[in-house]
């Protein structure tokens, strides 16, 4: 007698399923937990509150995948193996945003913003695969480039520091602010006559080396995390050779508690469990332009799920039916609702966990099933978040330059196999977006003197970039993507 369950709706033994669920889980950790990271920081929130983006962030990550893999009416679900995470795409809009306003003020208009976008997100999902005739791969190898090259910088500063703040290179004399001080005290206190008044906002230029900027110890560390990453990934076998990043962080963070630059106090005070509470930081604020912006980002990103999820089906011998693919594109739009709910960010399937089903050949579904349902519990596990952001950033730095860097090889990759020999158009498409990207990155002011208004939509290089892809793309080439073209373009893809 045959069996007549295709193996993707096969369920394996429980501990099979556990084993393998965590390896999923495993092999995605370091890029789940990099974008709270980079966000929460850029908030200058709290610690405690960085750790709990981050418990958020896993907790969300396992409810959007159980929707996907294992379905939620006919509505919402793909029912394939597929792990899902927070996108690279948004972190520059998100940053961005967290520039110009931080603190809770900030996380509330931010996620304020990725609510509207979940919600328009679910509403055009059955129209973004007609769509992917604007996404040939000239234009979603750009994009993924651009992601890359501009996380990069983030990376760097995780090494050296901060441009500004307390680890900026260089920092106020504190001897001329000392004597600025005592001249404002005595005109104001009367000790000091004759003087002129000092003009508002004056301020003192920072002349004088910051030590606590790339101090050689944390260049250390982070090419010690670095080369550990490299070896790990030449010698490692399978699996071992899979998290490559995850295994360096840990390296790199054992080092620094021998260092004594890593505590555990904020662990050790961390519940065991904690609740995930909705619109921890307040109700969340809505602005039109931010919305749009992550809107923006949303489609590009939904895109990139499509090819993933038409060679998943490829992969696992299921063919991906119009309303199949609907389904999930959607859910990467209610997954971004419910991120914005539960103070976490944008989501999309994880392109690495997509190569993981091809290197095993487990084309199970509950396999994630169980990814996700281990996710859920780390969620509400505080310490596991607390541990996270306790991890000093000259660590993250090494890490920083393996992931960030990925992502902009996997554009080149996806690049190379574009025609460039007979059609030079190509190169007009790639070389301006390129330069649009770098905009935000070379000169942050560009935006002084235009409206304030449109300054989100505006300040992140990434969307510049899609944006001048798009439309230089459809002006050389017309509308020439294609199913088959997103399919090679997921094949290779690596972030």
């Amino acid at each position: 007698m045959t069996n007549s369950v295709h193996p993707v709706d096969e369920v394996l033994p429980a501990p099979k399923l556990f084993t393998l669920g965590l390896q999923h889980v495993l092999v995605m950790y370091a890029g789940a937990i990099a974008v709270p990271l980079i966000v929460g920081r850029a908030l200058r929130l709290e610690p405690a509150d960085v750790a709990f983006l981050i418990s958020a962030d896993l907790f969300v990550c396992g409810i959007v995948t159980l929707i996907q893999s294992l379905g939620a009416t006919q509505w919402f679900g793909i029912k394939l193996p597929v792990m899902m995470g927070v996108t690279f795409a948004a972190v520059g809009p998100m940053v961005a945003m967290a520039n110009a306003q931080g603190g809770t003020d900030g996380a509330r208009a931010i996620f304020g913003a990725i609510i509207g976008a979940g919600i328009i997100g679910m509403i055009i999902a059955p129209f973004v695969s007609r769509m992917l005739r604007y996404f040939p791969p000239v234009v979603t190898g750009t994009i993924i480039l651009v992601i890359g090259v501009s996380l990069m910088r983030i990376g760097i500063n995780w090494i050296f520091g901060n441009p500004v703040g307390p680890t900026s290179p260089q920092i106020v004399n504190p001897e001329h602010a000392a004597w600025l001080q005592a001249l404002t005290d005595g005109i104001a206190g009367g000790t000091i006559t004759g003087a002129p008044e000092i003009p508002q906002g004056l301020g003192l230029a920072a002349r004088v080396n910051n030590p606590a900027y790339a101090p050689l110890s944390s260049i250390a560390v982070s090419g010690i995390v670095l080369a550990a990453i490299l070896l790990i990934a030449k010698f490692g076998k399978g699996f071992v050779a899979n998290i490559a990043v995850l295994l360096g962080i840990v390296i790199g963070a054992l080092i620094a508690v021998a260092m004594g630059t890593m505590t555990f106090g904020k662990v050790a005070d961390a519940a065991w469990f904690g609740m995930i509470t909705p619109f921890h930081f307040g109700t969340p604020t809505f602005n039109p332009v931010m919305i749009l912006t992550l809107t923006l980002v949303m489609i590009v990103v939904m895109i990139e799920s499509t090819g993933m999820f038409l060679a998943l089906g490829d992969m696992t011998g299921k063919r991906v039916t119009q309303p199949m693919l609907s389904a999930g594109l959607r859910t990467d739009g209610l997954g971004t609702l419910i991120g914005g709910i539960f103070n976490t960010f944008p989501y999309t399937s994880f392109s690495q966990n997509v190569g993981l089903v091809g290197v095993t050949g487990i084309r199970s579904r509950f396999v994630c099933v169980a990814g996700g349902a281990i996710l859920i519990v780390l969620g509400l596990m505080p310490k596991m978040g607390a541990l996270v952001e306790s991890v000093p950033t000259m660590v993250l730095g090494g890490a920083g330059l393996v992931m960030f860097g990925m992502v902009a090889a996997t554009g080149i990759r996806i690049l190379a196999g574009v025609d460039f020999a007979k059609n030079r158009n190509n190169l007009f498409v790639v070389a301006v977006s390129l330069g649009f990207g770098m905009i935000p990155l070379i000169a942050p002011n560009f935006r002084m003197w235009m409206p304030h208004s449109i300054h989100p939509l505006i300040e992140s290089g990434i969307l510049l970039a899609s944006v001048a892809a798009v439309i230089l793309n459809a002006f050389f080439n017309g509308a020439s993507g294609s199913a088959d073209d997103a399919k090679a373009a997921a094949a290779v893809a690596d972030h």
